[in-house]
């Protein structure tokens, strides 16, 4: 779990609690009409702008700012030099029994395909192919996301207009400006909770979760290329350092079989 994001998400709805309790009894921020105009009228502009199957999987892409684990960098490079001192060892088909627990299945099936003995131009262009349709597929699935952050504030301005047009209509009868003016405030309340504390920030954090993994899989080609052309393990790591900040390269301490430094 990401606990930066659990902790960010629910420390944004306390303060907003606090501050309204603070002032008035919370179930005065509580408009059923006002909640029926943010969120079903961004879901249903969502199922307009995009598939279905998009939409449904919202939920699925969310979660994943909260629930995905993520290697890091420099396990990766840890990982590749101690094949690369096992290849050049005992040859790179001795990898062939490493492959199952490579702990990344993109690792393992660059591996297999040097194991294969799968040209190096093709590995590579299996491998980016393989990439690119992955940042596509992510980008769909930030693109909803993104999308109910534009939609939720509209459809608070829509209910703001709606709510003015009630009152205005009922100048003559004060019992009802109150609930008007409530629909009229309450729906930008919402649309601007639903686009800043939720969906922006989980956009953001998809961004950046993408970006990671993009880089991961840059480092498993280079390190792959690197081991299939029989590179020295000491030149492996030096390679694969390259792709990180100085700060996590400090942290790479190779202690694998006859470890690489």
């Amino acid at each position: 779990m990401d606990l930066a994001t659990l902790i960010g998400m629910v420390s944004g709805f306390i303060l907003i609690y606090v501050t309204i309790i603070l002032g008035s009894p919370f179930m005065l921020f509580v408009n059923i009409p006002s909640i029926f105009c943010v969120f079903g009228g961004t879901l249903a502009a969502l199922l307009i702008n995009f598939p279905m199957s998009s939409v449904m999987s919202m939920v699925v892409v969310m979660k994943n700012a909260f629930f995905v684990k993520e290697a890091r960098p420099e396990e990766i490079i840890i990982k590749m030099v101690e094949f690369a001192t096992i290849a050049r060892r005992e040859g790179i088909l001795a990898l062939e029994s490493h492959v199952a627990n490579a702990g990344d299945e993109f690792l393992g099936r660059s591996v297999q395909l040097a194991i294969d003995g799968t040209a190096p131009e093709l590995i590579k262009d299996i491998l980016t192919t393989e990439i690119a349709f992955m940042e596509d597929r992510h980008n769909m699935g930030v693109s909803v996301v993104d999308a109910a952050a534009v939609f939720g504030p509209a459809f608070g301005m829509i209910g703001t207009l709606i709510g003015l047009v009630q009152m205005l209509a009922n100048m003559s009868d004060p019992s009802q400006i109150g609930p008007a003016m409530a629909v009229a405030i309450l729906t930008t309340l919402y649309g601007s909770v639903q686009a800043n504390l939720v969906c922006l920030p989980i956009v953001g954090k998809l961004k950046v979760r993408t970006a990671n993994e993009l880089l991961l899989k840059e480092i498993v080609i280079e390190g792959i290329l690197s081991i299939q052309s029989g590179d020295n393990p000491r030149v492996v790591e030096q390679k694969l350092k390259a792709f990180v900040a100085p700060s996590i390269r400090q942290k790479i301490v190779i202690g694998g079989p006859g470890g690489g430094s």
